[in-house]
């Protein structure tokens, strides 16, 4: 019964199916590592400090992709150099990996000044302001509540909340010196000696003329 089942030609036709199955594994598995790159790692290199286009044809003679995703400023570098990079230099990656750059403005960044004029005292207003990096002079002094802000000069003009500032330009607050505390103490004294002078008036016998 089974010689007449497993012929020689349903021998041939299982064995030559057994085989294209065989191949087709094992070209499937070869495709897969060609495609993906299997065992092949490229080192990121360092590219801070390096023009952007420098960075971009090394990269691309790596087989890897440059993509900017943010910029910055260092006005103590070039502009379109790299300031940061992702990998970091050294990490392995495979071919065709993106690289994400921080590249350098030309021209130093702007900020819109926050609502401190008239709105905060003289600490809460160099807080803020250099936390922005902002660079501030030493402050003006003039007759008003003591380390309240009343204004803000920037190149010897007055400026406003909201108008933006490029941080290359420093900033002079106008800040009071308590002259309206010190007058506002020298009335209440005044006030009480003449309260005072009136209930030693009243002290005197009124002369009557005869």
């Amino acid at each position: 019964m089974l010689k007449k089942v497993f012929t020689r030609d349903v021998v041939l036709h299982l064995s030559a199916m057994l085989l294209v199955i065989i191949l087709l594994c094992l070209g499937v598995g070869f495709g897969l590592d060609l495609y993906t790159h299997h065992g092949e790692e490229i080192e990121v290199p360092d590219l801070k400090g390096m023009d952007y286009q420098k960075a971009h044809d090394k990269l691309e003679a790596l087989g890897l992709i440059i993509e900017v995703s943010d910029s910055g400023y260092n006005k103590s570098v070039p502009a379109n150099c790299i300031l940061l990079q992702t990998p970091v230099q050294g990490q392995k990656v495979k071919e065709g990996h993106i690289i994400y750059v921080t590249v350098n403005s030309p021209s130093s960044p702007s900020f819109a000044l926050p609502d401190i004029i008239d709105n905060s005292s003289v600490r809460e207003a160099e807080a803020r302001l250099t936390a922005m990096g902002f660079h501030l002079e030493t402050p003006k002094m003039v007759d008003g509540e003591k380390d309240w802000v009343y204004g803000i000069l920037c190149k010897g003009h007055h400026v406003s909340n909201g108008d933006r500032i490029s941080i290359d330009n420093p900033l002079t607050l106008i800040v009071g010196k308590g002259t309206i505390e010190d007058l506002d103490d020298i009335d209440m004294v005044g006030a009480e000696d003449i309260e005072g002078g009136a209930s030693d008036v009243d002290d005197f016998e009124e002369v009557k003329e005869p």
